[in-house]
C-alpha cells in the first residue's frame, strides 16, 4: 500500500514532520518558558500529549494495563521526561535554543556507549569509536570559547542538557525490553503521563507554584505547539516511518534536527551564529552521523 504516489507523498510529509517540527521544538521550549515555569510547562506538555496518545491507543488497540506496565512507565518517564525534557526546559532559560539542540544531539553518542557497556553489548566499530571522539570534540568546541567567562549557572545549564541527553539514551534503551503495552501509542502515552507526575512533583519541590504568574499568549501558543505538533503529530509520523521504511533512514533526524534548530533560532529569535558555532555544529553532526552509520 506504500508503493504508489500517495505512499511516497506520505513518507515525504512524515520526514518533513520529524525534521522540521522536532527541530523547531527547541525554540518553542524557549518561548514557552518565558512566562511558564520550566518543570511545570514540561509537565503540562507531557500530560496533555500522553492523555491524547493513551486514549488514541486504547481506542485503536484496546489492551489491559497492569502494574508492570505502570512500573516500567514510571522508570522510563523519569529518565526520558523528568531528567531529559525537564532539564532541557530548565536550561533553555539560559541557553539559546540552537546551542541547546547541539548539546542534546549527543544522544546517539550516549546510546552507543550505553548499548556497548550495559545494553546489547555490541562493541562499536572504528566508525562508531571515531563518531564518539568527533562528536564529543564538537561539544568541547561549542562550549570552550565562552566556558571560563560564562556565569556558573550557564555552565550548569549546558551540563544539564548533555546529562539529559545521557538520560534520554538510557531511557530509550531501557524501554526496548521493559514490559509495556504492545501498542506504541498506548505505551508512549503511559510513559508521558508518568513523566507528567514526576515533573509535577519536581515542580512542587522546586517551589515553582509560588512564583507562577499569568502566562503570556506567546508562551501558551508555544506550549500548544509542543503538545499538538511536537509530541502528537511528529511522534506519530516517527512511529509510522519506523514501520514502513528502514530505521537507518528514520534516524537521520538525529543530525538534521540540530541544524534546523540553529537555523530557526537565528531566523526567528535573533540568536547569533558565530564561525565557532558553525564549526562545532558540523563537528557534532559528523560525529553523530558516524555513530549512526556504524550502528545501522
Amino acid at each position: 500500500m506504500f508503493d504508489g504516489y500517495t505512499g511516497r507523498a506520505d513518507r515525504l510529509l512524515a520526514f518533513l514532520a520529524i525534521y522540521l517540527i522536532w527541530g523547531s521544538t527547541y525554540l518553542a521550549i524557549r518561548w514557552a518558558v518565558d512566562s511558564i515555569p520550566p518543570l511545570l510547562m514540561m509537565a503540562l506538555r507531557c500530560g496533555a500529549a500522553g492523555a491524547i496518545l493513551a486514549v488514541w491507543g486504547a481506542i485503536v488497540s484496546p489492551a489491559s494495563i497492569d502494574r508492570r506496565h505502570w512500573r516500567s512507565a514510571f522508570v522510563a518517564g523519569a529518565l526520558l521526561f523528568l531528567f531529559c525534557h525537564g532539564s532541557l526546559a530548565w536550561a533553555e532559560q539560559r541557553v539559546a535554543s540552537g546551542e541547546a539542540s547541539l548539546l542534546a544531539a549527543t544522544t546517539p553518542l550516549w546510546m552507543t556507549v550505553i548499548d556497548w557497556r550495559w545494553g546489547a553489548r555490541r562493541r562499536p566499530g572504528w566508525m562508531g569509536v571515531a563518531g564518539l571522539a568527533v562528536g564529543f570534540a564538537g561539544v568541547a568546541l561549542l562550549v570552550a570559547p565562552s566556558w571560563r567567562s560564562m556565569p556558573a549557572a550557564d555552565r550548569l545549564a549546558s551540563a544539564a542538557i548533555v546529562t539529559g541527553a545521557l538520560s534520554w539514551a538510557a531511557g530509550s534503551i531501557y524501554g526496548r525490553r521493559a514490559p509495556l503495552p504492545a501498542d506504541v501509542r498506548l505505551a508512549t502515552g503511559l510513559q508521558l503521563m508518568a513523566g507528567c507526575v514526576w515533573l509535577l512533583a519536581a515542580s512542587a519541590a522546586a517551589g515553582e507554584w509560588r512564583t507562577l504568574t499569568r502566562p503570556t499568549a506567546a508562551s501558551l501558543s508555544a506550549l500548544a505547539y509542543l503538545v499538538v505538533f511536537g509530541s502528537v503529530i511528529a511522534f506519530t509520523a516517527y512511529i509510522w516511518l519506523m514501520r514502513v521504511v528502514p530505521a537507518s533512514r528514520v534516524v537521520t533526524h538525529a543530525y538534521i534536527n540540530p541544524l534546523v534548530a540553529v537555523g530557526i533560532g537565528a531566523a526567528f529569535a535573533g540568536e547569533g551564529v558565530s564561525a565557532s558555532t558553525i564549526v562545532a555544529a558540523l563537528t557534532i553532526v559528523a560525529g553523530v552521523m558516524l555513530a549512526l552509520v556504524d550502528r545501522y
